[in-house]
């Protein structure tokens, strides 16, 4: 998500094994920038899963996915959708070292059709200062909602506040909320 476009669905048509890792993911990498409470509705691509052999095919080193078209993941996996919570999750980012590439890792078998969605690993939203938790409150309705404490802004959705922590708000001046005293 390096840029602001409309949204797009990328799910599986075809079964992606737990564990699978894409990428590296090209760009400059600014995951959640512009994830929202809504899921909004956008065009779809479905992405196949097909198993790589090496040139003297002995053995599978890893599997490759590759969109209907034929295209790699370079090409489409910028357009995976920020996760909003760890329900919705799929994939995750991850980064071999601080500061390295950075690729996303299947967390489970994602199953035909289902949407591929993403969010930092611990370690890397640490290393880009995301917050890693977010504590739920509850409104007056008995819902789960997430405040910001710079600004009182509410999120419905942990990520989104995460996001907006780190992205946008203004009094934060860049400090997740991990290191203030609340």
């Amino acid at each position: 998500q390096t840029s602001r476009a409309p949204a797009i669905s990328v799910s599986a048509e075809s079964c992606i094994p737990a564990g699978l890792r894409l990428g590296p993911v090209p760009g400059t990498f600014k995951l959640g920038k512009y994830l929202s409470d809504r899921k909004e509705p956008g065009p779809k691509k479905k992405v196949f899963s097909y198993a790589v052999l090496p040139v003297f095919q002995v053995r599978m080193v890893r599997g490759e996915l590759v969109d209907e078209a034929g295209s790699s993941a370079l090409e489409w996996i910028g357009l995976i959708r920020a996760a909003r919570n760890s329900q919705e999750q799929t994939l995750e980012a991850v980064a071999d070292l601080p500061g390295g590439q950075i690729f996303y890792r299947a967390l489970r078998d994602v199953q035909p059709g289902e949407e591929l969605t993403v969010w930092y690993s611990n370690p890397l939203a640490q290393w880009f200062d995301i917050p890693v938790t977010a504590t739920p409150t509850h409104d007056e309705k008995g819902e789960e909602r997430y405040i910001c404490w710079y600004c009182w802004r509410t999120f419905k959705y942990p990520n989104s506040l995460k996001a907006h922590v780190h992205f946008h708000c203004a009094l934060s001046h860049g400090r997740s909320f991990l290191h203030h005293d609340h």
